[in-house]
């Protein structure tokens, strides 16, 4: 899986991974929604990355994710930063995956 970080999002993410030295994990996240085909593309910043976790690639920080997640998501995607609307946006050539990212600190 790879996630290049646009400019704009490269401008909202630096700072907050810069002052916490976090690492950003990708999560296909369904709680509450009564089936895992339906879950959200989510961000959270993470101390560390746990034993099942494996490192995406990533343009210009690394990420991590969980295998098991991949399947709902294209081998390459884009994270933007929409500033009218002041979200992420996790999107592909072939569709926009969620234009709300939530953003877990």
């Amino acid at each position: 899986m790879k996630i290049t970080f646009t400019p704009l999002a490269q401008e909202q993410l630096i700072p907050i991974l810069a002052s916490t030295h976090k690492k950003l994990k990708f999560l296909h996240d369904s709680k509450g929604s009564g089936c895992a085909d339906n879950g959200v593309a989510t961000i959270e910043f993470i101390e560390e990355p746990t034993a099942d976790d494996v490192e995406g690639i990533a343009d210009p920080f690394p990420f991590y994710y969980e295998p098991r997640h991949k399947v709902y998501y294209e081998d390459h995607m884009r994270m933007d930063f929409n500033t009218n609307t002041r979200s992420f946006v996790l999107k592909s050539d072939s569709q926009i995956y969620n234009s709300h990212v939530r953003i877990n600190r």
